[in-house]
């Protein structure tokens, strides 16, 4: 007890201002200036260590003139006394400087029941109900002034968007046509995306051009008479539909780069068709087959001859995406993930073969004819809405950009009854095919 009394008094007398100092401002008396100096030379003796600074618990209190200057060490309610002090002359100070401002609207928001506590406000036990009060008002201001924050953040980026031009639209949807064969493995799910960038890419190498101004004998209607016998012997020999793409691809492509007389333009339909069966079929026809298919009206060697021609002029370059690898994928998308729609399926090949009678699709890319092929169908079924996100996302094109194609098909759709050419007509009219054809066209496009 008599050490802590005495590093009490040493204390006092490091934190005492100097005597002269002191002596004008009323002071203690004389005599208990001696007391502190004798304590202060005894506490010296016994413990040579010096004494301790200031700490920063102490505060200096300027009192009114003829008032001493007193240092008191602040305690929880004493600092909740300065801040509350503090605060309300500086209230009172921009209260008496700037007159009150109307309160901006603000968007009503519904409270929530128990609002968290503010991260940056730490809630701690009081001595009084002066420093709980401080700390609710403290929290308050932090929420209100987060929630201004907020608010005009939100009407600028709203103003900004306005004077960009720029409109808040709902997110596409996009649905996962591939959900429903996760565990087919012939589907490829997982390399389904990429096969099919490939086959955008690929469809732009290798094209038929526009070549019946450098052939002679051979007319657009002629072609249409070829392909009108050629889906005929296809539909007979119940071959693949990817024979019948690749046929009509070697025939426009063999066209495009070498003339061929009129007599033998059935004879290049008959070789196409042997070595698309070649390349897709597992039982290929044999050659007398082809050669009884057409009346006898060439041998063996011619056939076998032409073959050798076609595959030397197009230089064996027999992989290329047909739009029958196109089909396969958009009619999938627009069955919105159903398992089967044989309506729809049956719709949009019905018009993806009338599309190899039109000569004036040829040029286009396989991916757009395949594109519009859906497009009419689902025109034709009236299906709404025509065109989802998701068949612009898998087939890359707008709705706009199908309209000259889709026309050209729902125009050879209303001709197809009265037609010369009407294989195809009559394949999709059977019950085997649900009697698509049959379906009113969609002349409204056509106007």
């Amino acid at each position: 007890m008599a050490t802590r009394n005495r590093n009490t008094a040493a204390a006092a007398a490091a934190a005492a201002p100097p005597l002269h100092h002191r002596n004008r401002g009323g002071v203690p008396a004389l005599g208990k200036q001696k007391a502190v100096a004798v304590a202060t030379g005894r506490a010296g003796a016994m413990n040579r260590r010096a004494p301790l600074g200031d700490i920063g618990n102490f505060v200096s209190v300027h009192a009114a003139e003829g008032k001493p200057q007193v240092n008191r060490p602040i305690t929880r309610s004493f600092a909740a006394q300065l801040v509350k002090n503090a605060q309300a002359n500086a209230a009172a100070n921009k209260n008496a400087a700037i007159p009150p401002a109307r309160p901006a609207p603000r968007l009503e928001r519904k409270a929530p029941s128990k609002p968290p506590p503010p991260e940056n406000v730490v809630e701690i036990s009081s001595e009084s109900d002066q420093s709980k009060t401080q700390s609710e008002s403290s929290a308050s201001s932090v929420r209100s002034r987060k929630k201004v924050i907020n608010t005009l953040t939100s009407v600028l980026s709203v103003r900004s968007k306005a004077a960009c031009g720029i409109t808040d639209k709902p997110r596409e949807v996009i649905e996962d046509i591939d959900k429903l064969d996760v565990n087919d493995q012939l589907a490829v799910v997982e390399y389904i995306e990429d096969i099919y960038t490939f086959y955008k890419t690929a469809e732009h190498e290798s094209r038929p051009c526009d070549y019946m101004a450098a052939q002679v004998e051979v007319s657009p209607n002629m072609r249409a008479i070829l392909a009108d016998w050629i889906i005929e012997v296809h539909h007979k020999f119940e071959l693949m539909p990817e024979t019948l793409y690749l046929t009509m691809y070697i025939i426009d492509q063999y066209l495009s780069l070498q003339p061929v007389l009129r007599r033998e333009l059935q004879l290049v339909g008959v070789s196409a068709m042997l070595i698309a069966c070649k390349y897709e079929e597992i039982w290929a026809p044999e050659v007398n087959e082809l050669i009884l298919i057409a009346d006898s009206a060439y041998s063996r060697e011619q056939i076998l001859s032409m073959e050798k021609g076609i595959l030397n002029r197009l230089e064996w370059n027999l992989t290329v995406p047909t739009s029958y690898m196109f089909l396969v994928r958009f009619i999938k998308a627009a069955c919105s993930g159903i398992k089967t729609d044989k309506e729809m399926e049956n719709m949009v090949i019905f018009f993806a073969e009338l599309s190899l009678m039109q000569y004036g699709l040829v040029t286009h890319l396989p991916s757009m004819v395949a594109a519009s092929a859906v497009y009419a169908a689902r025109l034709t079924l009236k299906r709404a809405p025509l065109w989802t996100d998701t068949l612009k996302h898998h087939t890359g094109f707008r709705e706009s950009e199908l309209m000259e194609c889709t026309k050209m098909l729902v125009s050879a759709h209303v001709a197809a009854p009265e037609s010369k050419f009407r294989v195809v007509y009559k394949k999709y009219s059977s019950e085997k095919y649900g009697g698509v054809a049959l379906r009113p066209p969609a002349k409204e496009i056509c106007k």
